[in-house]
């Protein structure tokens, strides 16, 4: 596994992430015990960038990564996130006060079993607290030792402008896959010029191109994706037409269109670090082999066709008006 930089401050991390919060919540019933195994397996061959969140569950990811990094926290670079008011298990809007912000992170601490996380996100931005306010109280979690890097989520190029004048943002953890490019425009160039290194997370379009899930009756009654617009009636067989491109490329290397996805993105920047999100060892190992595939001119022209074709909104409304563009 190679290595990458996330900005400028340095933080250090596998070319290839893992995202942990489909071991506890949201893609069908949970398995603990095989989570563990694929964060134990994730450290043995160098992927040791684990994400998670406090809304995860909620809690739940925090605790089950906590447990797996037990006599193994040296080998891990730990980011979670905060930003909400969570009340009887539910997100009941953005709540990033500083007060609140010095709190929770008390609170994740714990559910990790950890002294300090590596890299803590905004998880959205709060549209009542100036971003000014925030970053403050999380550089004073840095002089406190409680964390060691900051990072924010789905912010736009204001946002970003702003918070880097308060104190210096590793990592802007947003959306970003061949088949979603709203990060291109704006988003990317004004990271670039500020020194901020890009998370990628549904690397692989919350798993439709991976070609795997034929038809929206494969998902399972308690998976979040039946509630994802992309998923949805006529965008879901639109969409299984962008899949189709992806297996070509994917074909013809001998691969399959999660490699091909992943590889794209790593292809796009060596400060581009996806987190592709799996609960599975055997995901983990072919997720984690994309960094090896070599794209070609053809290939990465093939798949820029797919730019502006997806059907269906990222998300639901209201979880779209969250989103900073």
């Amino acid at each position: 596994m190679e290595y990458r930089y996330l900005g400028n401050a340095g933080l250090k991390v596998s070319a290839v992430g893992l995202g942990c919060m489909s071991m506890s919540w949201a893609y069908g019933s949970p398995d603990e015990a095989e989570g563990i195994r694929t964060i134990h397996r994730a450290l043995d061959i160098g992927v040791n960038f684990l994400d998670t969140a406090e809304i995860y569950g909620p809690y739940t990811n925090e605790v089950l990564v906590g447990k797996a990094l037990k006599g193994r926290r040296d080998r891990a670079v730990v980011a979670t996130k905060f930003g909400f008011n969570i009340e009887n298990g539910v997100a009941c809007g953005a709540n990033s006060h500083p007060k609140h912000v010095k709190e929770v992170v008390d609170q994740s601490l714990k559910r990790l079993a950890i002294d300090y996380i590596d890299l803590y996100y905004q998880h959205r931005v709060d549209p009542k607290i100036p971003i000014e306010e925030t970053v403050g109280a999380m550089s004073e979690l840095v002089e406190a030792g409680k964390i060691r890097y900051l990072g924010l989520s789905e912010a736009g190029p204001e946002t970003l402008k702003r918070a880097c004048r308060e104190h210096q943002i590793s990592a802007l953890q947003s959306e970003y896959s061949i088949w979603e490019r709203g990060l291109e425009e704006r988003i990317i160039p004004c990271a670039r010029e500020l020194n901020i290194g890009i998370v990628a997370y549904s690397p692989v379009g919350r798993g439709f191109l991976t070609g795997e899930i034929k038809s929206f009756e494969d998902l399972p009654e308690d998976d979040y994706r039946r509630s994802d617009p992309r998923y949805q009636g006529e965008n879901f067989a639109k969409n299984m037409e962008l899949v189709g491109l992806v297996k070509k490329v994917a074909n013809k290397h001998g691969v399959t269109p999660a490699q091909v996805a992943i590889a794209w993105l790593l292809m796009n920047g060596t400060d581009i670090v996806p987190i592709p999100g799996t609960k599975r060892v055997k995901y983990l190992e072919e997720n984690s082999a994309a960094f090896a595939l070599k794209l070609d001119k053809q290939d990465l022209e093939s798949l820029d066709t797919l730019a502006g074709r997806t059907a269906g909104e990222r998300y639901e409304p209201r979880r779209m008006a969250m989103i900073e563009r």
